[in-house]
């Protein structure tokens, strides 16, 4: 069993190194060499114009609590995988990491304001082969169960690791399927979405399939969205009577969030084809509001009480970096804290869609989602100036790839590393 040592990239990739098993407890303690440019990596495998250029080094440093087993399966070998945060060769954070970027998230909403936020991803994505595991329609017995053994084992190797799967489902789409997980702590919950990608195609490439987490693979297809639940340990997000059972820094939180929502879907749905699913009857994201239990808010409010009660994030896909999309969320929810946003209106689930025709509409593209964060001074100021302009120049040099061809050919293009 080999052990690889792995972080997420901007453009939502997962890569590192492998080593020996016999050099597990070392690379543990010191971990592996990594280069700065390498967080300029697009989907495509080409580097994007960055400040780092040839020079500099870093070390992946392995976090012990993120290891995931992956067994021997016949002629395959395991292996053992652990999510590193990026650090300077002395062991000091680098400030581009985009784990670290998290992490600090999670300690300033905790300092300032005692919140410890808790986090649940829900990802859909698609499984397709040479035997097709989708003859039935959504959510029926008939598709669950052609899709075995792979729904099986997958549940059973997320149990193994530790991710408390909570469903495995059937999804609306053709050859469309979902897995949910328990919610945990915030920075926890994104590394259970980093690995959750890799465990599933890793599964579905040794069954013979192939799992697609691509925001949409067709214009006119159903899309692969990434739905982020967010709460406050403590039942902090909860006030029963207060409008849509927001607390009162809960509803500034989501005051954050929305004000600043064209800039932060730029992170949260990152690639050139995402905002073709972002539009109204799409139950994705089809305006910038929150509502109590309506699938067309980028923002609904979930029911439950308590500890359960959470609110959605539903403008999110796979290609987004999960630290980044989570640590951008918070740190914007802060920001509406701190400036004691003005709540926003609860909309009720009986709203119409007559009532909601004056809400901002969610960005029409890529382009305009990556020039509202250029010109966001408060979202652009979250990040270190190198992290941020990285990440601006990855997700131009993507879009510019794709320059020329239409909707459906853009769509293939980012099926294919998607």
């Amino acid at each position: 069993m080999n052990v690889f040592i792995a972080t997420c990239d901007l453009a939502g990739h997962t890569r590192g190194r492998a080593v020996p098993a016999s050099r597990e407890a070392a690379v543990l303690r010191g971990g592996t060499g990594w280069v700065p440019a390498d967080l300029a990596l697009t989907c495509f495998g080409t580097i994007a114009e960055n400040p780092f250029g040839s020079t500099g080094d870093l070390r992946l440093l392995p976090v012990p609590a993120t290891r995931a087993d992956i067994p021997a399966d016949g002629d395959i070998p395991g292996t053992r995988l652990y999510l590193a945060g990026q650090t300077l060769p002395d062991g000091t954070p680098w400030e581009c990491c985009p784990r670290t970027f998290l992490a600090d998230a999670v300690e300033e909403l905790q300092a300032e304001l005692g919140l410890v936020p808790v986090a649940s991803f829900e990802h859909e994505f698609t499984l397709a082969g040479p035997r097709s595991p989708d003859p039935a329609g959504p959510f029926s017995f008939e598709r669950y169960r052609t899709a075995e053994p792979f729904g099986s084992d997958l549940v059973a190797l997320l149990e193994g690791n530790g991710f408390a799967p909570e469903t495995w489902l059937p999804e609306y789409g053709e050859a469309q399927h979902e897995i949910t997980l328990a919610p945990t702590d915030a920075l926890a919950a994104a590394d259970r979405a980093v690995l959750l990608r890799e465990l599933v195609r890793d599964l579905a490439r040794r069954r013979g399939l192939r799992a697609c987490f691509a925001p949409i693979l067709h214009p006119a297809g159903s899309g692969n969205g990434v739905h982020i639940h967010l709460s406050f340990k403590g039942g902090a997000m909860h006030d029963p009577g207060r409008p849509g059972g927001l607390s009162e820094p809960a509803a500034r939180f989501c005051a954050g969030i929305l004000q600043h929502a064209a800039a932060l879907t730029a992170v949260t749905a990152a690639s050139p084809v995402s905002f073709l699913r972002l539009t109204p009857h799409r139950w994705s994201a089809g305006g910038v509001f929150l509502a109590e239990r309506n699938r067309e808010a980028m923002l609904r409010i979930c029911p439950g009480s308590g500890a359960e009660f959470n609110i959605e994030f539903r403008a999110a896909d796979a290609t987004a970096n999960p630290w980044l999309a989570l640590g951008v969320l918070l740190r914007a929810g802060l920001e509406g804290i701190r400036r004691g946003y003005p709540e926003p209106v609860v909309w009720p689930e009986s709203v119409t869609e007559a009532e909601l025709a004056a809400v901002p509409p969610m960005p029409k593209s890529q382009g305009e989602a990556l020039d509202a964060l250029e010109a966001d001074e408060v979202v652009r100021g979250l990040f270190a100036p190198d992290l941020i302009n990285t990440y601006l120049s990855v997700k131009r040099t993507e879009s510019r790839a794709l320059d020329g061809l239409d909707d459906a050919e853009s769509c293939r293009r980012i099926a294919d590393v998607f």
